[in-house]
């Protein structure tokens, strides 16, 4: 039996997957076929209108020039003939590596400022940091890579995730909360160190802030990696809330208060411009379908704004886990201008439209069969991690680039291995139900 669509004017929170199961696998099918995302290209810029040239081309010449400087740098810390250290370990980075919720007082324990020094010691050139690094350890050996091996255990010829140097991937990331997590971190420890203690850790934070400034596209979003590194990674990023976590700590540096006090004045102005632009950003990447505002997807092309694949099982269509979390930013800022307060009902409005009801994400990977999608009456409500913007229907990719219409039809692998269900939407929803008190729907 062919796949026939749904009507997409029919909410999925009333008619559930319901339907479909009953169906049973027959009508299970592959809608598509996943395709890569492109990278920022001279070629590309040069297609754009004649008014964004020459802002494009600056900055791509800019991540040109800073990549070759930090791959100069690290190649002079060797001597001749000196062999090169083995990359840093990899494990948990982010918050549980640097946690950012201690009380201040521990912030001026030996503990937290070793951690802080290693932090400095990892600071690419450029100013950033790479991902999946615990911070415990030693700090960097001269010559030692910055980033550990964070090459993909999967790759097959045509992978989308297959670096374009093994050797420098993932080299200065905002990807699993790097680089705003050791910001964040840096300035908790030297707000315990005001004195001339504290000078390498603000130098640091410093130097961190103008990564952030130097990596943003000039349309106001960032990147996965930068300096660029190809492929998805050059898109807006809205994954692991790469846009707004840069663009909420921008706005702390701006206030130039607290652990940020010691922020110059040009860097909190350029700080806060940083972040409205990042703003714009969100509010200009929100898919319309039919003249209607939806929600987001997980990256977007940086020159065309459209949404884009990132690996191969992660296709371009919209994400409700992302998007709950850009609502929730949106939400969190005040004084919200018209075009604001409308992307805010529009993506509650298709969050709450698309909720899926009457059905569990049971099992587990340890257990038989894995992971499946089961009705049961009174479960949910439940998001896909992805919906169709053309259908509104839920889809789910395989490592084969194949996009199916049935969870349950995926490879064991990756049915185990993903994050398809979320319960991120409720707490965007929650918070809607108080917003919109202030910020009534027009008409």
């Amino acid at each position: 039996m062919t796949f026939r669509p749904l009507p997409a004017a029919l909410p999925l929170s009333v008619m559930t997957l319901s339907a479909v199961l009953l169906c049973g696998a027959a009508q299970a099918a592959v809608v598509g076929t996943n395709t890569p995302a492109q990278a920022i290209s001279a070629a590309r810029i040069d297609a754009l209108p004649a008014k964004d040239r020459d802002a494009w081309k600056a900055y791509l010449a800019r991540s040109d020039q800073q990549e070759r400087a930090d791959r100069a740098a690290l190649a002079a810390e060797l001597k001749p003939g000196q062999p090169t250290p083995p990359p840093p370990e990899e494990g948990p980075g982010g918050p549980r590596a640097m946690p950012l919720d201690r009380d201040a007082a521990w912030y001026a324990t030996p503990e937290a400022r070793h951690v802080a020094d290693v932090i400095v010691s990892f600071q690419t050139p450029a100013g950033g940091w790479s991902k999946n690094q615990p911070r415990t350890g030693a700090p960097r050996q001269p010559g030692q890579p910055y980033a550990p091996d964070n090459v993909s255990k999967y790759l097959a010829a045509g992978d989308f995730d297959t670096p374009r140097d093994p050797h420098w991937n993932y080299v200065g990331t905002l990807d699993n909360d790097a680089t705003i997590t050791e910001l964040r971190f840096l300035a908790r420890v030297a707000g315990q160190a005001p004195g001339k203690e504290g000078d390498a850790w603000r130098a640091s934070f410093l130097r961190g802030a103008r990564y952030l400034l130097a990596a943003q596209f000039p349309n106001g979003g960032w990147p996965q990696v930068w300096p660029l590194e190809g492929g998805y990674h050059d898109a807006i990023t809205y994954n692991d809330n790469a846009v707004t976590e840069a663009a909420s700590l921008l706005t702390d540096v701006s206030k130039g208060q607290g652990d940020y006090a010691f922020a110059p004045a040009d860097l909190r102005k350029q700080a806060g411009a940083a972040a409205e632009r990042a703003v714009a950003c969100v509010l200009a990447t929100q898919v319309a379908v039919d003249g209607k505002r939806t929600i987001w997807a997980q990256q977007h092309d940086a020159l065309t704004l459209k949404p884009v694949a990132g690996r191969n099982f992660e296709p371009a269509e919209l994400s409700t886990e992302e998007s709950a979390d850009l609502l929730v930013y949106l939400m969190s800022l005040p004084d919200p201008s018209p075009t604001l307060v409308k992307a805010v009902h529009a993506g509650a409005d298709y969050l709450a439209a698309h909720a899926l009801h009457d059905q569990a994400w049971t099992g587990g990977k340890d257990t038989e069969g894995g992971r499946r999608l089961t009705p049961k009456p009174g479960a949910g409500p439940l998001w896909a991690r992805y919906y169709a913007a053309a259908t509104g229907q839920p889809v789910f990719g395989d490592r084969d680039k194949t996009i199916h219409d049935d969870v349950n039809e995926l490879t064991l692998e990756r049915r185990n291995g993903y994050a398809w269900f979320n319960t991120s939407p409720k707490k965007a929803l929650n918070a809607y139900a108080v917003w919109k008190k202030a910020h009534p729907p027009a008409g």
